[in-house]
């Protein structure tokens, strides 16, 4: 898994916790899994589904590593239902959410097409449903069809941008300013009540969880945001994306 080969299916900027979710049961599932992810999305019809006819299934159990750091980069894997964590750790020991990804989502594209070895490792969080292409499969169908191969170095390119973008923010914006973008973001995807722990959130943003417990506390005062267990509720979309330096909600 290259550095930027951390996103859901929701597109570059999104990701996060999600239990349960649409069906994606058989082909004609999986094909709707796939047309759902900007990385398939623009390749049309029939290149999706070549590239369905491609996958497995694996199951994983609940807290079952899928692959660890270091492991060979050789399949992508698309979430049928349940939740994988993607992660890694720093220097001193400190373990670092990257994302949390749930049905819908496709992880591991990066590595589909260079074959490099994993930079972090994904762990089920849950009992896990996968599909599952092989990287030598999906090089094979590259090769017979030169239209999808130049849609998707397109998608790529986007790719790095927002990895571009994403490291400027880590280096540069105060700690609400990012947090303020990760809970947008969280709830585009998911709704105003989203299932994350400050635990989980203190690992998006790069930050210590009494850190971001302040933030949130100040931020329920205000009537921004709800907390529970496990649990954000966006109450004032705008007035989070102001904190975010965000221009839309």
């Amino acid at each position: 898994m290259g550095a930027h080969d951390v996103m859901g299916a929701h597109g570059p900027a999104h990701g996060g916790p999600a239990h349960g979710g649409p069906g994606y049961g058989g082909a004609h599932g999986l094909v709707r899994l796939l047309a759902a992810n900007a990385f398939f999305a623009e390749l049309g019809e029939d290149a999706i589904a070549a590239i369905a006819g491609l996958c497995r299934t694996r199951s994983l159990a609940r807290h079952e590593t899928l692959f660890q750091k270091g492991d060979p980069g050789d399949a992508l894997y698309a979430v049928r239902r349940g939740q994988i964590r993607i992660g890694t750790g720093t220097d001193d020991g400190r373990a670092v959410t990257l994302n949390l990804l749930g049905p819908g989502d496709v992880f591991g594209e990066i590595a589909l097409l260079d074959g490099h070895p994993r930079t972090a490792e994904a762990v089920a969080l849950e009992a896990t449903e996968l599909f599952v292409i092989e990287r030598r499969d999906f090089l094979g169908l590259l090769a017979r069809d030169a239209a999808t191969a130049i849609r998707i170095i397109g998608f790529l390119c986007q790719r790095l941008r927002w990895m571009s973008e994403r490291m400027e923010e880590a280096t540069l914006l105060p700690l609400d300013t990012r947090l303020a973008r990760r809970l947008i973001m969280l709830s585009e995807d998911y709704g105003a009540e989203i299932q994350v722990t400050q635990t989980e959130l203190a690992a998006f943003v790069g930050a210590a969880r009494e850190s971001v417990n302040r933030v949130l506390q100040d931020w329920r005062r205000a009537g921004i945001i709800d907390l529970g267990r496990s649990r954000v509720t966006v109450k004032n979309a705008r007035r989070l994306a102001a904190l975010g330096r965000l221009s839309q909600v």
